[in-house]
């Protein structure tokens, strides 16, 4: 009997191990926290990106006027920083990515905000089907920066 609760005491100090050290090598590897995008008008931005895309503002860090931080993704946040961004045009490929549960929906929205969007090819108001079958769409925001909207949630 006493062999039999040496055996079970060890099997779960043994399986207790193997599970910390797994725990603690998944806490070691990184994790997305926010993006950080620059911004010519903080508050056309902040109206994009709460209005259009219907994201909210948490708390600021910084507690000043050139940043704004949004929650756009159950632990991810947007970091919008204010500074003088003019430069090269922003290339599609580098884009940021959201799903919507409906994609007749989220476009019922940006027709009544008169927000231009499209498929990849730049034609107006289409939406494009992947070979997988998912629903996209693309636009951009005030500064320029690449968005495609698609239904992979659904």
């Amino acid at each position: 009997m006493i062999s039999k609760i040496k055996l079970l005491s060890l099997a779960v100090l043994l399986l207790s191990l193997g599970l910390s050290t797994k725990i603690m090598a998944q806490s070691a590897k990184p994790t997305i926290n926010h993006i950080a995008i620059c911004a010519q008008n903080l508050e056309k931005s902040t109206k994009f990106y709460t209005e259009v895309m219907q994201f909210e503002i948490v708390p600021n860090p910084f507690n000043d006027k050139v940043h704004q931080w949004i929650k756009i993704g159950p632990l991810v946040n947007l970091h919008i920083i204010e500074g003088d961004c003019k430069g090269n045009p922003h290339n599609r490929n580098d884009h940021l990515a959201f799903s919507v549960a409906s994609m007749p929906d989220f476009v019922k929205h940006l027709d009544k905000l008169n927000v231009t969007y499209g498929d990849w090819g730049g034609t107006n108001k289409k939406i494009q089907k992947r070979p997988d079958g998912i629903s996209q769409i693309y636009f951009q925001d005030p500064d320029g920066y690449w968005i495609e909207v698609n239904n992979a949630d659904k």
